[in-house]
Parts: C-alpha cells; structure tokens; sequence
C-alpha cells in the first residue's frame, strides 16, 4: 500500500513537469527520483512515468558525469526521436508472443511450442523464425506487462465430486460432535508418506553453522539393512494427543488396526477410562478404505480386543486433505524433521516424538516390528462373521463393527 502511494506521487509531479522539460531532463529528473526513492526506486520510477530501465540507467549516468560534462555537448533529440518500442515497430508481436504462450485459447492449437518447455529463449526462437526480430529480455518485458508471470503448479482440484460429498462432511461432523458430547473417543487416522531410512537427502531447511551443511548420499537408493519407515498415525481430536507407529514391513490393514490398539492401550484408555464405543474417521483409500475387506476384518478383531464396538466414517473420495490427522498432527512431523537426514529408526522416533505445537499437540511413538504380508484374500464366508452394522445413511462409508459376540 506504501509502495503504490509512493508511485501515485511520482506519478503526479512527473504530469505536472513532463510539459516544462525536454527529453534530458525528464530522464535526469526521472533517475533523480529514483535515487532519493532509495531501493527498489528505478522500478517504481519506470511504472509512474513509463520510462524503460535503460533510461533511467542513462539518466544516473548523466547525473553522475554532469560537474565535468559542458551542457552546450549534450545532444536533445528531437521529440519522437530515438528507438521505438518493439510493439510499436512490430504491432504483430504482442498477438504473436500471447499465441505460443496460451495456444489452446489464443487460437494457434498447434503450436511447435504447445509441448516444450516456454522460456523467453525458446520462445524468442520462435517468434524469430516467425519474422518477429526479438530477444529473450524484450520477451519477459512483454510477457509481464501482459500480465504473465512465472507460476508453477498448485494442488487445488479434487477430481470428480461425489454428489453427496458435503452431506458426508456434514454427518462426520455431526457424529464426532455427539461422540464428543458422551464423552467418547473421536480419533483421525492415516498412513504418513513412507520415508526412506539412511543418509539421504530430506527436504526443508535448517539453521546450522554456515557453510557447514549436512552432507547426505548423492542417489537416494534404498538400504536393504536399514529399509524403510512406515509412520501409520491416530490422532485424538479431542485431547490434541496423538500416536505414531513406525513400521518397517508393509503398510496393511491389520497394521493400521494394531496402530489403534497400541494407541489405545498407551494412551486412549487412560484418557477414556470410560470409553463404551469408539468412533474412527479415515480416509476412502489405502490401508484402511472402505472397500478393504481387510480392514473390515481386521476392525472386527480390534473390537473383540477393545471389547466395544467400533465406529467408522470414511471421507469421500479425493477429500484426504480434510482428514484431522494431516494438518494437525502430520505437517507438524514434516515441519519438526525439516533438512534433517532419517539415519535410523530411533532418530524418526525421537523426531515424532519431540514434535510439539503452541496448542499443545503431544505425540508418542513406537517401532513396529511385526511382518505384515500382503496379498491376502478375504472371503466371502470371512466377511460374513464381520458383525457389520452399515448406517442408513451411505453404508459404505459409514458403518459400525462390533464385537462378535455383541448384538446392536
């Protein structure tokens, strides 16, 4: 806002003088104006009066030579004078340069350059061998002033919605708030990305001895005594409490449930000493979705462990980013083990471990070292001894499991 006052100014003295001053002094005045702006001043300069860069350079020179310099031995040109705008001179660059940038709208769909990368030198090759005598800076010149800028990609779509996608977020809400209200567990689980254990470079930064960065393997190729880490996560909405499990075999169903049960016995329990039922949000997919047989099976030997029956609301599909645990508990994690290398398993646990928020997020977290073998098939006659009781609203989403010898 302080910036934009600023131009306005130059802007208004720059009309109010621009008509009592020949082309040397509007540059002279104009590279004045940027020096008493201080840094950033030959930009704001160049947007109040329209002047190009080069100019404003040649007015510091000048005032920086004018004691020794005669004034009768400096040249005024005559208005209109001097070397045109490429636009000016080229009125088809401007719609040229906006075809190979936007092809599919700007009406050129076959464009060389609609499948290559579009820098100014690519792009000035181009518009050369089209007739349009032009460099890569004029280019970027034009480029900004039709509003273009350098952007890269931004995760906002979702995919194809479910119709009944915000009626879901509707119910998941509305059930963890009643189970809240009893005074019930509400916990949000999820597998974290799988790291790679060893000296390999992890992104982020952080404050070290300058010039002394941790040096890390130049290819990160996994090391089979090491292996890798599996953080499958439970996180308490209510409590701000959450747990890690650190697997090193595979990320399966029966995993994630023996999660929840260390969860459980290490902290849920003695937060619910009370717990009569518990209630689970998760994702649509992986190790626990909601068409996992698995998991279904997997959740009925949980809730004969727990001895209660076991709730569960998947998100819709495409709405993982939602779920509680990623931007409460695991973007936490990322954060506190930003630039650091994961050279074993002891050092992700620590990390997880010591991830705090100033709300008061507290993790714990264990090693899983059971084998988790993939592949396996549920059959029919398996899923039939799963005491499923589907919700009348979305029964593959929302469905509770209760122990088998339990009746609802």
């Amino acid at each position: 806002m302080q910036d934009a006052r600023a131009i306005q100014r130059i802007e208004s003295r720059y009309a109010a003088l621009s008509l009592l001053m020949d082309e040397r002094m509007r540059r002279q005045w104009a590279a004045a104006e940027a020096k008493s702006y201080g840094w950033g001043g030959r930009r704001a300069v160049c947007r109040a009066t329209g002047f190009s860069p080069n100019t404003i350079s040649k007015g510091l020179g000048e005032l920086a030579a004018r004691p020794a310099q005669p004034a009768v031995a400096l040249r005024i040109r005559r208005t209109g004078g001097g070397r045109q705008r490429a636009t000016t001179a080229d009125p088809g660059l401007a719609p040229a340069l906006e075809r190979l940038v936007d092809p599919v709208t700007r009406g050129d769909p076959e464009s060389g350059l609609r499948w290559t990368c579009k820098s100014t030198t690519r792009l000035a090759v181009e518009l050369r061998r089209h007739k349009h005598a032009v460099s890569p800076r004029t280019v970027g010149r034009l480029l900004k002033a039709a509003g273009y800028s350098l952007q890269g990609n931004r995760k906002t779509r979702e995919g194809g919605q479910h119709v009944d996608r915000n009626a879901q977020f509707e119910h998941i809400n509305a059930t963890a708030l009643a189970f809240q209200g009893r005074g019930q567990p509400v916990i949000s689980v999820d597998t974290k990305k799988k790291e790679l254990v060893g000296n390999f470079k992890n992104g982020g930064r952080e404050w070290r001895p300058k010039g002394e960065p941790d040096a890390v393997l130049v290819h990160d190729f996994i090391d089979k005594k090491l292996g890798k880490a599996i953080p499958y996560g439970v996180y308490d909405l209510t409590a701000n409490q959450g747990w890690v499990s650190v697997g090193i075999d595979h990320d399966t169903a029966r995993f994630a449930a023996e999660a929840i049960y260390r969860w459980w016995k290490k902290m849920g329990a003695k937060r619910y000493p009370h717990a009569r039922e518990l209630l689970i949000t998760a994702d649509g997919g992986g190790s626990n979705a909601s068409r996992s047989r698995l998991w279904k099976v997997a959740l009925q030997e949980l809730a004969g462990r727990l001895r209660m029956p076991i709730h569960v609301c998947h998100f819709p599909p495409g709405t993982s980013k939602w779920n509680k645990i990623e931007h409460r508990m695991f973007c936490h994690i990322t954060q506190n083990w930003r630039g650091r290398p994961l050279i074993s398993h002891e050092v992700i646990l620590n990390l997880i471990a010591n991830t705090t928020t100033a709300q008061g997020l507290k993790i714990k977290a264990q090693l899983d070292a059971g084998i988790y073998p993939t592949g396996l098939k549920v059959s029919n006659r398996l899923l039939a001894t799963v005491n499923l009781h589907p919700a009348s609203f979305h029964g593959e989403w929302n469905y509770a499991i209760l122990p088998a010898d339990h009746r609802k």
